[in-house]
Formats: C-alpha cells, sequence, structure tokens
C-alpha cells in the first residue's frame, strides 16, 4: 500500500467547496489512474481483474488483483491456488474470489504522474458535464451575468461557471454594453462541445419580456392571468396580449400594476422600450382592434379565415392612419405578428376613394353589358327581318311559277 496521508482528503474537500466537484469523483479518479498506471506497468491494458483501493481511514491506496481460488493453477494472473488463498483469508474456499496487493515497490512517482494526467482530465470532463447539467435545465429562463468584453460580433457574459456569448442579433440595437457592467440576459440555447459548453444568451428575444412579466407579475406566476402572444422590436416597441382566467381579475391592469409600478420595473430593465398591452380576444375584429391601440378604428371586415389564410380589412379615421401604421409600419408589423392576422390599413378618404372606383368600375360594366344587350336585341331583328324578306320573296315566286303553268296548260287545250 501507498501512504498518501490525510492531505489528499483535504484538498478534495476544498476542491468540492470550491469547484462543486465532489469529493468521490476525485477519489475515484485517482484509483483508475493508479489501476491504469499499474496496468502499464506490467504491459497488459487489458487487465480485467485489477483495481485499486483506497483506505480513507489508513490514508492508504494500493492496486489489487482479483483471482479465481482453483485446485491447480493454470493462469497466476486471475487463478490462485486454495492453499494460497487461504494465508489471506481461512474461511476461503474453491471457485470464491480474493483480492491479492500487487502493488510494486516504488510506484509512488509513476502513480502520481499518472494520477495527476488522470485527475485533470476527469476534473475537465466533471466541469465540463457539471456546467452542461446546470444550464440545459436554466435554457428558457432569464439569469444575471457581468459583461466580461466586446468583440466585434458578440458580448462575452460571465454567468458564472462559465462565459456565455450574445451575438450580435441577440443584442438590442443601439444599446452599450460596458464591461464590469451587470445584465440580465435569456438563456437562448446550450451547445455541447469538447470542452466547457457554449452558452448562447439574448436580450432581444420575445421571451425575455414574458418571464420578466412573471417576475414581476403575481398573477402571471400563479396562472391567473395568461400571455397569449408577444411580438418585439427589441430595443423599440413590444406588443403584448393577456388573458384573465378570473372575470374578477383584469388582465391588463395586472400587469400594469398600482400607479404603473410593475410596467415601469419591466420598462426600465428593458432600457425604455415602449410595451402595448393589449387585452386578447377570441373574437377576431375585436383582437384586430385591441392589437391596433393606441389608435381608433372605425371598422374591421374579415376578407379571409382559414388555417392558412388570414386577413382583415380596416378603416381608421384619416388622422389615425399615421397612428395605427406607426413609424416605418411598426405598429401594424407587431399587429400582425402579434393577432397573426395580415392587416390592410386604409383611412376612411382611402376607403371612399375605393368604394367610388369599384362602384364606378360596376356601372361601367353594366353599361357595357347593357350595350352588349342592345346590339344583340338589333342584331336579332335584323337577322328576323330579313328572315322574313326572304320568306315574302319566295311566295311570290312561287305564285309566278303558278301562273305559268296555268298558261301553258290553256295553250295546249287550245290546240
Amino acid at each position: 500500500m501507498i501512504k498518501i496521508g490525510t492531505a489528499l482528503f483535504e484538498a478534495a474537500e476544498q476542491f468540492e467547496r470550491e469547484k462543486g466537484i465532489s469529493k468521490e469523483v476525485l477519489i475515484s479518479s485517482l484509483c483508475d489512474a493508479l489501476a491504469a498506471a499499474y496496468k502499464k506497468h506490467i504491459k497488459d491494458k487489458d487487465a480485467t481483474n485489477v483495481e485499486a483501493i483506497l483506505d480513507e481511514q489508513a490514508g492508504e491506496i494500493g492496486v489489487f488483483r482479483t483471482k479465481v481460488v482453483v485446485e491447480e493453477v493454470m493462469d497466476e494472473n486471475t487463478e490462485i491456488s486454495l492453499t494460497d488463498a487461504k494465508e489471506i483469508d481461512e474461511d476461503v474456499e474453491l471457485d470464491d474470489e480474493v483480492k491479492i496487493e500487487v502493488t510494486p515497490e516504488n510506484f509512488g512517482r509513476v502513480a502520481a504522474q499518472s494520477a495527476k494526467q488522470v485527475i485533470t482530465q476527469r476534473i475537465r470532463e466533471a466541469e465540463r458535464k457539471m456546467v452542461l447539467d446546470e444550464f440545459m435545465s436554466k435554457k428558457g429562463t432569464l439569469i444575471t451575468g457581468i459583461i466580461q468584453r466586446r468583440t466585434d460580433r458578440a458580448v462575452i457574459v460571465n454567468i458564472g461557471k462559465t462565459d456565455a456569448i450574445m451575438p450580435q442579433r441577440e443584442q438590442i440595437p443601439g444599446e452599450y454594453y460596458k464591461p464590469g457592467n451587470r445584465i440580465r440576459v435569456f438563456v437562448l440555447d446550450v451547445k455541447e462541445t469538447s470542452k466547457l459548453p457554449q452558452v448562447i444568451v439574448s436580450q432581444a428575444h420575445p421571451e425575455i419580456v414574458r418571464e420578466l412579466f412573471e417576475l414581476e407579475v403575481p398573477e402571471i406566476e400563479d396562472g391567473i392571468v395568461e400571455i397569449k402572444s408577444i411580438s418585439r422590436e427589441a430595443g423599440f416597441r413590444t406588443k403584448l396580449a393577456v388573458w384573465s382566467n378570473d372575470p374578477s381579475v383584469d388582465s391588463v391592469g395586472a400587469c400594469i400594476g398600482p400607479r404603473g409600478n410593475r410596467i415601469q420595473t419591466i420598462v426600465s430593465e428593458l432600457k425604455n422600450e415602449k410595451i402595448d398591452i393589449v387585452r386578447y380576444s377570441n373574437d377576431p375584429v375585436e383582437y384586430i382592434v385591441n392589437a391596433l391601440s393606441p389608435a381608433r378604428i372605425i371598422s374591421v371586415d374579415i376578407l379571409a379565415d382559414e388555417e392558412d389564410r388570414k386577413e382583415a380589412f380596416v378603416i381608421v379615421p384619416d388622422d389615425q392612419l399615421s397612428l395605427a401604421i406607426g413609424r416605418e409600419g411598426q405598429n401594424v408589423r407587431l399587429a400582425h405578428r402579434l393577432t397573426n392576422w395580415k392587416i390592410d390599413i386604409k383611412s376612411e378618404s382611402q376607403a371612399r376613394e375605393i368604394e367610388n372606383r369599384q362602384m364606378s368600375e360596376m356601372q361601367y360594366e353594366e353599361e357595357a353589358i347593357q350595350e352588349d344587350y342592345i346590339e344583340e336585341e338589333e342584331m336579332i331583328d335584323e337577322i328576323a327581318q330579313e328572315a322574313l324578306e326572304e320568306t315574302s320573296q319566295m311566295g311570290v315566286d312561287e305564285d309566278d311559277t303558278v301562273e305559268e303553268a296555268v298558261d301553258v296548260v290553256e295553250e295546249t287545250e287550245e290546240v
């Protein structure tokens, strides 16, 4: 046995406190390293009956081979005679297994070198697995981190046991990420790599708004108020459709909070991003009207309501058109994403022009149809008149023929 003392166990306990890797992992790694070193020493890497055993109380570790008790030894590496086995354990019988210590002399230095490599590798594997398990469970949630540095394409955020990456597409446009500042980020994805897992975080994802509302609004966390849909353009504006499962609880009021303190906290967290909270409705007309707030709506006509095609035509007062569409179409674009309806917005005067144009086109089509009808009637009359004239002429010709025939007969009789 190799004397190792208590220092190893103290170091393992300290490592467990600092790194979170259990003492058992380190001890197991040490035993595996010692067994691997022995196999290399005897030039038999495939030996299956070799193991290292640690006696924690005595502070010793050694290499042992498991051998089967037989009457006649054919393989000294795997078998032991009953006589020799009795010297180790008097109660042993044939076909029993006994553990024989085979620790070579002066094996400590070799074992220490091998143990260092194996333990280092096992520690890295344990750290990787621990980080992977931890952040896999945090995927889709908010966590707090510290900005470490900025690169041309990403922001590196320390989130505890590892650094996370926030790509440019997941950053808030125009936001300055100063190293050392604490920020709250959304764990978007966790990718397993050969080293530490790669954690992707975001500040632009719509779900970060949901998480913030769940943190700030107890009614949402309790399931009384439900977030039905979110559409967001990070750094500018977000629309949130909410629904109350309790008629006595106002879904919009619950999200705003007393004197607006709940919504203000969330707006501050999102760097003063504008948030529109709208009331969800199963009625598409009412839902579209709510989604286009704060604009006033005159009417909503449903043009198509199918699974793969939902279209609506909305009319607003002339002075509300720019508000309904929003700057660069932002308001109607967010309303479309929120409701999943294609929304065509026209002002009252534009709608009137369209209606007048359609009426003119319909009148023109009716006049054209009427003209075609008159022309057809005239043509039919002409054909009928020609037919009558032909019939009359045929009658005259027939009379002439009869008279000629009579004259011929009379002349014949005279002769």
